[in-house]
């Protein structure tokens, strides 16, 4: 059966991140992956990566451990915002509307079966570029990042949970997102899933958390512009003494080129270049199975063993 699509999420706007080492992790964001600070404020620093069109993408809050502040999804419309808040509502994961956050306008929070904190909204302020990031082109939104890795937007989360089965619906049939691609255990239990907002092949995967916790993350992900970005930020991350936790590769789902490192406070972040489109209407979702994973990555690279435990804020298995 083919899921018709509710068209009111336009694509995740921005991800909080939580790190106990406030002053390491901006400054690996911002000299190492080469974002730039939009804003100061509180205990939050807020970034963006030059080719987004937003105000900013990341929001860096200070906090005891490390772990997902909230991830937030920008609506179609006015309209399409008050249709899914009042659908999450019903849900009863609901936690109300707020004023925003900076150069946000009227926000509805809520939380998703597994208690990972999320957002939607629809007006922000537009991203004016200063004279020193003006672009030579008109159709960019900033002058592209000559420092560092140089990543150019925020691509995709991927949260730990403790029911893929849950989160996965909840996010169908409440938020909106469509099913690309899933991991269906042996038993017929839901393992992982890879959802799509736009017609690339996914921008919110959630995995089974393996120590039973739940509301973790699993990484954030910022895409570079080509497989080659993706072998200089090995280089630079390697110069500067970044851990690197899985060294370039290629994934079997969704075909993307990538490398996982932990920043400073802990949280795991993947850059990653390629993937795939999503045009067909009808569909069907890519079904992976346990024999299917055993074989590792795209060229049969195995799976680095941290992928399938760690995650923030950092639990021991039980």
């Amino acid at each position: 059966m083919v899921q018709e699509q509710i068209r009111d999420i336009a694509h995740i706007g921005h991800v909080e991140l939580l790190t106990p080492k406030p002053q390491e992790s901006l400054h690996f964001f911002k000299e190492i992956l080469g974002m730039e600070v939009v804003k100061e404020q509180g205990q939050s620093v807020y970034l963006r990566a030059w080719g987004d069109y937003q105000l900013y993408s990341l929001i860096l809050t200070e906090s005891r451990e490390a772990g997902l502040g909230h991830l937030a999804m920008r609506t179609f419309s006015p309209m399409a915002l008050e249709r899914r808040a009042q659908a999450i509502e019903k849900s009863g994961y609901g936690k109300g509307w707020t004023d925003g956050d900076y150069g946000q306008g009227k926000t509805y929070q809520f939380t998703d079966p597994d208690g990972h904190r999320m957002e939607i909204f629809y007006d922000m302020d537009k991203y004016v570029a200063p004279d020193h990031l003006k672009p030579a082109l008109k159709n960019q939104p900033q002058k592209i990042a000559a420092r560092g890795v140089s990543i150019r937007q925020l691509d995709h989360v991927n949260l730990l949970t403790s029911n893929v089965t849950a989160d996965t619906e909840f996010m169908m049939n409440q938020v909106g997102l469509m099913l690309s691609e899933k991991f269906v255990l042996d038993s017929g239990v839901l393992g992982g899933s890879w959802m799509r907002i736009t017609n690339k092949s996914y921008e919110v995967a959630y995995t089974s958390d393996k120590t039973g916790s739940k509301g973790r993350l699993h990484h954030t992900t910022f895409n570079v512009e080509s497989r080659e970005m993706i072998l200089r930020a090995a280089d630079i991350f390697l110069d500067n003494g970044v851990f690197i936790e899985f060294a370039p590769s290629k994934h079997a789902a969704n075909q993307t080129f990538f490398i996982y490192v932990y920043e400073p406070g802990g949280n795991r972040i993947e850059l990653c270049a390629g993937g795939y489109m999503i045009y067909a209407p009808d569909w069907e979702p890519i079904v992976w199975t346990e024999a299917d994973r055993a074989k590792g990555q795209a060229w049969g690279v195995p799976t680095v063993a941290t992928f399938h435990t760690y995650g923030t804020p950092v639990v021991k298995m039980n």
